[in-house]
């Protein structure tokens, strides 16, 4: 009995040695995998940019919008792909040149097709002068422009207005095409 008690335990040992063997001819080959990488968040000092926002810098007329594709639009997308084309202005003026009054009146024509728009007339500068100066220039900018297009017909209510001075630049060069740009008026679709 001690004989074939040896025996079985012998066995045994060998089946648990031979069962990992058998087990790892079996098991595919993994490959290795790359390790995922961990990327920091950004650090964010100060208020947050605003989003980035479709602009025409281009002399053309904006395309005429059809009333259905008008209607089935969100005030983002109309937005991103406005018809409503931005004012431009000389240095430290916040007089409307005659390139500027012919975009507002393209955009006035914009309006009257589409009644229930409002919209907000924002006034932006370029980066030099102080935040202070800048927010009173921009003020200037966005009123003369609502003026204009009130003695065009748009009513006052369809139109507010809000200054941003320099704080969000269309173009972030330091240069003079840069501020060129950066001085105007930009017209948001905020309510339709």
């Amino acid at each position: 009995m001690v004989c074939s008690r040896g025996l079985g335990v012998a066995l045994a040992i060998m089946c648990l040695m031979a069962a990992p063997a058998c087990s790892r001819r079996n098991k595919p080959v993994a490959t290795p995998q790359p390790a995922p990488t961990v990327t920091e968040p950004p650090v964010v000092q100060g208020p947050p940019p605003a989003p980035p926002r479709t602009q025409r810098v281009d002399d053309q007329q904006p395309a005429a919008l059809s009333e259905d594709s008008v209607s089935d639009r969100s005030l983002d997308e109309l937005n991103r792909n406005s018809p409503l084309r931005p004012a431009f202005f000389l240095l430290d003026s916040s007089d409307l040149d005659d390139a500027g009054r012919s975009v507002v009146t393209g955009n006035v024509d914009v309006l009257k097709k589409n009644p229930q728009w409002v919209v907000t007339i924002e006034g932006h500068c370029d980066e030099r002068g102080t935040a202070e100066y800048n927010l009173a220039l921009g003020e200037r900018r966005a009123s003369a422009v609502k003026t204009y297009m009130v003695s065009l017909g748009i009513a006052p209510d369809r139109l507010r207005t809000v200054s941003y001075g320099k704080e969000f630049p269309f173009d972030q060069a330091h240069n003079e095409d840069a501020w060129g740009k950066n001085r105007r008026a930009h017209f948001v679709i905020t309510a339709k």
